[in-house]
């Protein structure tokens, strides 16, 4: 999985974190989380701002 799997990062991540309001996770802690997630292999350098607002409202969308 890479940064651009925003949906399936954003599934996992609701399936890590069941307890967890997404829209107050900081960015710092989302990228530890995503990057912990089994099956993403992907460079920590290619993750931005912007890429983190993806996963985060795609994460918000998923939790509903």
């Amino acid at each position: 999985m890479k940064w651009t799997d925003v949906i399936e990062i954003a599934i996992q991540l609701d399936e890590e974190h069941p307890d967890v309001d997404p829209a107050t996770v900081n960015f710092v802690d989302l990228m530890n989380w995503v990057r912990q997630l089994p099956e993403f292999d992907d460079d920590p350098a290619h993750c931005g701002e912007k890429v983190l607002e993806a996963i985060q409202a795609a994460w918000i969308e998923e939790s509903d």
